[in-house]
């Protein structure tokens, strides 16, 4: 009589590779989402009025050199601000007076977090929090503020206030 394992050894090597695959995928996901933070990452938070196309494992930078990542995010019920926290490489030492921008590579590119180095000595630590933060630009928001302050004096309405003609040549 032969036991089902060595009359199935082909479909049970399959399916234990397919399981490997699987957990494989699914270490490399956490991992590039934020999920896995590097051990004893400085753990800090930032208030932010807007942090539109942030969200969980959007990188930290500064300089545009990856110094983190944002962990969670969650709003502020006293200021209904977003409170984002971010987990910093532990290498890294960050002025107390930074400051933080929602910011992008270009147009179309991606978006992150900006830190701007302060000036001074100490270092941030865990727990700390920026405060002076600007949040993300609001585009369309923009285009229309550009669209109607342009026309607003040069269309009409202005006709009573034109200077007589000149007697001049």
């Amino acid at each position: 009589m032969k036991t089902p394992f060595r009359e199935n050894v082909g479909e049970a090597l399959i399916g234990l590779l397919v399981v490997l695959l699987a957990i494989w995928f699914t270490w490399f996901a956490w991992m590039q989402t934020g999920g896995g933070t590097k051990a004893g990452s400085v753990k800090i938070f930032a208030l932010f009025p807007n942090i539109s196309g942030v969200n969980v494992g959007t990188d930290v930078r500064i300089a545009g050199l990856k110094v983190g990542s944002v962990t969670h995010q969650e709003l502020d019920p006293q200021s209904y601000q977003v409170k984002a926290t971010f987990a910093i490489d532990p290498g890294v030492k960050i002025p107390a007076d930074s400051s933080a921008a929602v910011t992008s590579e270009g147009l179309l590119g991606s978006t992150y977090v900006a830190l701007i180095p302060g000036g001074e000595t100490t270092p941030l630590k865990e727990g700390d929090t920026i405060t002076d933060t600007q949040g993300s630009m609001d585009l369309m928001g923009l285009v229309g503020q550009f669209i109607n302050k342009s026309g607003s004096g040069a269309a009409g309405g202005d006709e009573g206030n034109m200077a007589p003609p000149s007697d001049k040549p």
